[in-house]
């Protein structure tokens, strides 16, 4: 199971392209969104999530997802439910997923602490112990992280190649006609 989580403001393509991206690669995926299930991103489009976080086992996750949007980004950290559950996933052996500005929420955690990481450009200040690389999606371990919204395919077949494999996303990515 893969969770990804929405706050409000969150980054509308950072969230349902990688979703959308996911299902088709035949991932379970859930939208959790936090305090409720109608959530309203930072583009004023409102996306009915699949669960409440703060109602839903996150830990059970395979993978937890977060989104950019500074909006979406302070109701993340504003949530002791979402903060704790990435923490437990990861620290469980799962992985830790962001872009944009959401590689700041893991740098906060200490997840992203030595490793090869990419965030939205100014946000590297707030990376903490990272080491940010500016490419379009980053795979170190068990981190993923994408860049901004326009990176958003390159981060959804970067979170397929280490869930499914990298043909799975190479098959979904030509099936998208993804160049």
């Amino acid at each position: 199971m893969v969770y990804i989580i929405l706050g409000k403001g969150f980054e509308e393509a950072e969230a349902i392209v990688p979703c959308d991206m996911l299902r088709r690669a035949g991932v379970d995926v859930r939208l959790a969104g936090i305090g409720g299930k109608e959530i309203t991103g930072g583009h004023g489009i409102t996306v009915c999530a699949d669960c409440v976080a703060e109602e839903t086992d996150l830990t059970a996750a395979e993978m937890i997802v977060l989104p950019g949007g500074m909006g979406g980004v302070h109701s993340i950290l504003g949530s002791e439910t979402v903060l704790q559950a990435v923490k437990k996933v990861y620290d469980k052996g799962g992985y830790a997923a962001a872009i944009c500005a959401g590689p700041t929420v893991l740098a906060k955690l200490g997840i992203t602490d030595g490793k090869r990481a990419t965030c939205y450009p100014g946000c590297e200040v707030d990376m903490g112990a990272a080491k940010p690389t500016g490419e379009a999606a980053v795979i170190d371990g068990r981190v993923v992280t994408g860049k901004a919204p326009g990176t958003a395919y390159a981060f959804a077949f970067a979170l397929i190649e280490v869930l499914r494999g990298k043909e799975t996303a190479e098959k979904v990515a030509a099936g998208a006609v993804y160049r």
